[in-house]
């Protein structure tokens, strides 16, 4: 089957993003798309295949969220061997579905994906739960009876004082209720997309998967203004410096009121890329 053109690509996203009820799996498979050459209908197709066909291994309504936790953990930690490690933490792959699901490795985020999108199709209570510095799941009611667990570690139960430990670990900070709201899927994907971002920050080389991950947060329904800003940088860090002062004096419009100071700055970049031209 043909791959999409670019175009088709992002307006499918973005109407997948603005779904009543978006379905987690297809944005992160359409993310793969960017990604990854190879990946096309057909094997958008053959990952939602495998997320059911992982669910149908579950045993049907095994209990409460600890029988949850536990089953899962079982059949995808076990089982399947899906966990993480420090390495993934330098691969592209890990922040993509389709090679999370191929390679059984992965970042927290993407496991916890795939921990959700199985126990969904089985029926679980099911949540995702962002926690600074690592992503898990929740199994029950995220504000009464629930249980935590941790894909990266293979589905390992999180007691309050796991979470905490992970928090403080990562941030210095104790442990907040606010902490333990349920993700939606869009804040999913675009903590997905930060990830990317973050990845490709850090090798220069790749400022083409940076802009896309930035044009694809962009179609998110909400999603930080900065984010422009971010996108007109990288253009005239890749050479379209027509496009991207441009872009920069439209950023410098919408910030100008609230940051005059601010939008003055943007401005004298958006004339130094005009000035590349010349």
């Amino acid at each position: 089957m043909p791959r999409m053109n670019d175009t088709s690509r992002r307006r499918r996203f973005a109407d997948a993003a603005r779904e009543e009820r978006p379905d987690l799996a297809l944005l992160c498979l359409l993310v793969g798309m960017e990604a990854d050459p190879g990946l096309d209908e057909t094997g958008i197709d053959e990952a939602q295949i495998e997320l059911d066909r992982l669910a149908g291994q579950l045993p049907f309504s095994p209990g409460g969220p600890e029988e949850w936790a536990a089953a899962l953990a079982r059949l995808l930690g076990e089982r399947h061997d899906f966990r993480g490690g420090a390495a993934e933490y330098r691969r592209l792959e890990s922040s993509l579905l389709h090679e999370v699901l191929r390679r059984r490795r992965g970042l927290p985020i993407l496991l916890s994906v795939v921990w959700m999108e199985v126990a969904r199709r089985a029926g679980a209570p099911v949540y995702g739960v962002g926690l600074p510095g690592r992503f898990v799941v929740g199994f029950g009611d995220p504000y009464g009876s629930h249980v935590l667990a941790d894909p990266f570690d293979g589905g390992r139960p999180l007691s309050s004082e796991d979470a905490a430990m992970l928090v403080s670990g990562t941030t210095g900070t104790p442990l907040s209720p606010s902490m333990l709201t349920p993700a939606g899927p869009l804040d999913i994907v675009l903590r997905i997309l930060n990830n990317i971002r973050a990845w490709a920050s850090a090798r220069p080389e790749r400022t083409d998967v940076r802009l896309w991950a930035v044009e694809l947060s962009l179609l998110l329904p909400a999603h930080p203004a900065r984010l422009r800003y971010e996108r007109a940088r990288l253009l005239v860090e890749r050479g379209d410096f027509l496009t991207g002062a441009r872009e920069l004096e439209d950023y410098a419009e919408v910030v100008a009121a609230v940051e005059p100071d601010a939008a003055e700055t943007v401005r004298r970049e958006a004339r130094a890329a005009r000035a590349m031209l010349n």
